[in-house]
């Protein structure tokens, strides 16, 4: 500013403003930043803060109770091998049982198979048979039709009465021994002459059973 205006400016109430004073930049030292002299991490030491470093953390091999357990007595070694070989006892007999099982109900239905071949179209039962014959059968009271010939025939133990797929069929009792032969549960109804009549209580004719009775 010139001095002739500096002049008419104090001539008018002006005042010059006092200069600013020079700032002076403090110097770095060691270990401090450039923002506020804060102090940077120690790297030997850990955090500038305080705080311990990674090797003041436990190993991980300072769990408690970790390697504390004892060994096992040679009564406890011996306790679990028992256990374990009777648990593989009783597998295998599961195991073999099952196998049994399957093979007899395979060796069933091969039978059963050669039953029906054999009574294939040799069944002589009556559709017009009006009189039922009963008997005993699977711990039921089962019945058949035949007619008053057959009726004399069966309990004459000339005829008899075989099981197949729930009907009864009746058959020659030579028929009837070669079901019996290859399985016999299918064997329903068969009478020994030579037995007492009081040992089929169902062979009279005129003996009544109710309907509700006979499944």
């Amino acid at each position: 500013m010139s001095n002739s205006l500096r002049e008419k400016l104090l001539g008018l109430g002006f005042t010059a403003p006092a200069p600013e004073p020079r700032r002076e930049r403090p110097e770095r030292g060691p270990g401090t930043s450039g923002k506020g002299g804060a102090r940077t991490p120690d790297k030997a030491g850990g955090q500038a803060s305080g705080k311990p470093g990674r090797s003041g953390k436990p190993g991980r091999g300072g769990k408690a109770g970790a390697g504390n357990r004892p060994p096992r007595s040679q009564e406890e070694i011996d306790l679990a091998k028992a256990y374990a070989i009777r648990a593989q006892k009783e597998k295998q007999e599961r195991i073999e049982a099952e196998r049994l099982k399957q093979e007899e109900a395979a060796r069933r239905r091969a039978a059963k198979a050669r039953a029906a071949e054999l009574l294939k179209d040799k069944a002589l039962n009556v559709a017009e048979a009006e009189h039922a014959r009963h008997f005993e059968y699977g711990g039921k009271i089962k019945r058949v039709y035949v007619t008053p010939d057959q009726l004399k025939a069966l309990n004459a133990g000339e005829l008899a009465v075989v099981q197949l797929d729930g009907r009864y069929l009746l058959v020659t009792a030579a028929l009837a021994d070669e079901v019996a032969a290859v399985l016999p549960s299918l064997l329903a109804l068969k009478i020994d002459p030579n037995a007492p009549a009081t040992d089929d209580p169902y062979a009279d004719p005129q003996y009544q059973v109710p309907d509700d009775l006979i499944w």
